[in-house]
């Protein structure tokens, strides 16, 4: 039986119907029942429902042998894992943003000193490698919010349509990183169960052909 990880949350529907189109037998009330264990009727697989930032620890330390989650959540953790399929569907985008305006009043928001975000690690290397300072200040959700309470001048999130942070006044500084769904895999499974990831992998990919 192969384990396989689900992000819970935007990815978990969009994933559940990807792999019912490789022929992969999902339970029919994973998306509405509460539990966080379930083993599909053919004794082939079983799903375990993860928090999208915890998906990359369960697989790398084994407890899953494969998984799907954002590539947002691999830049951020940076795992040990094989990533061998972009699943391509859960499509956003890693942006700066802020209440900008004119282009000088973009560049000094880009050498703000304050960033709030849910993703720490990403936005401490992004400044970095600009040579530039910032305080990054670590929110778990309503990042849009910071800017317009005074908390942070800049913040980094993932948007989709961008509709939130239009809502919120805020506008894109700069483009940082695009993410799908992908695929990892544990090393040690990868060969141990090599068997069963292929096949998992061989579904999955008749579906991107």
């Amino acid at each position: 039986m192969l384990t396989v990880a689900l992000s819970k949350g935007r990815l978990l529907e969009p994933t559940v119907d990807f792999l019912r189109r490789a022929g992969i037998e999902v339970p029919e009330d994973i998306l509405s029942s509460r539990r966080l264990l379930a083993p599909d009727s053919t004794g082939s697989y079983k799903f375990l429902l993860v928090k999208p930032t915890d998906l990359p620890t369960y697989v790398e330390y084994g407890v899953a042998a494969t998984g799907i989650c954002g590539r947002d959540v691999l830049l951020e953790v940076t795992p040990d894992l094989h990533q061998p399929l972009d699943l391509g569907f859960g499509r956003c985008t890693l942006v700066l943003a802020g209440k900008g305006g004119g282009r000088r009043e973009n560049h000094n928001l880009l050498s703000t000193t304050r960033v709030a975000t849910k993703y720490p690690r990403i936005t401490e290397r992004f400044f970095r490698s600009r040579g530039l300072p910032a305080e990054v200040i670590y929110l778990s959700g309503s990042v849009e919010l910071a800017p317009n309470l005074g908390l942070a001048e800049t913040i980094m999130d993932l948007v989709e349509t961008g509709r939130t942070l239009r809502e919120n006044g805020l506008v894109v500084l700069e483009e940082v990183a695009e993410s799908t769904a992908r695929v990892v895999v544990n090393r040690a499974s990868f060969h141990i169960q090599q068997a069963e990831v292929q096949e998992f992998l061989r579904r999955l990919r008749k579906v991107l052909e």
